[in-house]
């Protein structure tokens, strides 16, 4: 007897790719949002004051999805985490000054500088060197000097970038050296203890208003708490190689925001700039985890 067919459910059904690709560009939006709220707190708070509140933030969604057994580290487990919590409170404070100093697009544009160093760092392929070169070329014309160039907010920003860079090789440390989300979360809980004597004298020196103090949480929630989660779920959808490429779409996320909530606009050269350097980090983390996959394969 003829059966009839009916059409797969699974064909109905999307793609876990397609919600993937939903949570990165949800989690790329929220922390640039997040970044531009918390500079509407600047001018009560303060770019040291609202880092603060972000760092407790994250230390608290952290300790509660990492459970750290801080009892059982080592000493040498300890080493590398303070170094993480270090790294991560300097990131951070660098990035928001920054932020203060040059507008949201500019200064996350040149952090990005960070992972794409660090994508680069001991290849030998001359697609790299290419899109080396032409990042460089980028950065010469972002910071190009005019006569509105700060340039103590590019070297803020370029602090971050080589903090960024030094986060994914000691997160990638600890990630071998404690299980799960332990070395993280307690390399949170750390840097959220650091910035405790900073932000209260902030809060206690400029209390701040509502607006002020909901902007600042809600820069936490949104640049760490959501970043996180969706991270977290969209590396079960996706492969690392095109988590990896995606992550290029936060300067240019930046940049947008920066013109939409802060009114920052950037000329039509910094936008040309932007795009290389998203560019070069596409090429360079795209072929490059390719070509290690084949070397693995043979």
């Amino acid at each position: 007897m003829a059966t009839t067919s009916h059409p797969s459910t699974a064909a109905t059904e999307p793609s876990p790719h397609t919600g993937g690709v939903a949570l990165m560009l949800g989690s790329g939006l929220s922390n640039q949002v997040g970044a531009s709220l918390g500079a509407l707190a600047f001018p009560v708070l303060g770019p040291a004051g609202v880092v603060a509140v972000r760092q407790w933030v994250a230390a608290v969604v952290l300790l509660t999805a990492g459970r750290p057994r801080i009892r059982c580290f080592t000493a040498a487990q300890w080493r590398l985490v303070l170094a993480l919590a270090a790294v991560f409170a300097t990131m951070n404070l660098t990035l928001y000054l920054a932020i203060d100093r040059i507008g949201l697009g500019l200064a996350v544009t040149l952090e990005f500088l960070g992972p794409l160093t660090v994508a680069l760092a001991g290849t030998r392929r001359r697609l790299d060197l290419l899109c080396a070169l032409a990042a460089a070329s980028a950065v010469v014309v972002l910071t190009r000097p005019r006569p509105s160039t700060d340039y103590l907010g590019i070297t803020l920003a370029l602090v971050a970038a080589v903090c960024w860079g030094c986060y994914i090789l000691l997160n990638r440390a600890v990630g071998h050296r404690l299980p799960g989300l332990q070395g993280s979360a307690a390399a949170a809980g750390v840097s959220g203890l650091l910035y405790l004597p900073i932000g209260v004298t902030v809060l206690y020196l400029h209390p701040p208003t509502v607006t002020a103090l909901l902007c600042a949480l809600a820069a936490g929630i949104l640049s760490s708490a959501v970043p996180f989660l969706s991270d977290l779920l969209a590396l079960r959808r996706v492969p690392a190689r095109f988590f990896g490429v995606f992550m290029s779409v936060n300067p240019v996320f930046a940049a947008l925001v920066g013109l939409l909530v802060l009114d920052q606009h950037l000329d039509h050269l910094a936008w040309l700039a932007i795009a290389v350097i998203v560019g070069a980090n596409v090429v360079a983390v795209g072929t490059g985890t390719r070509v290690a996959q084949r070397a693995t394969d043979i």
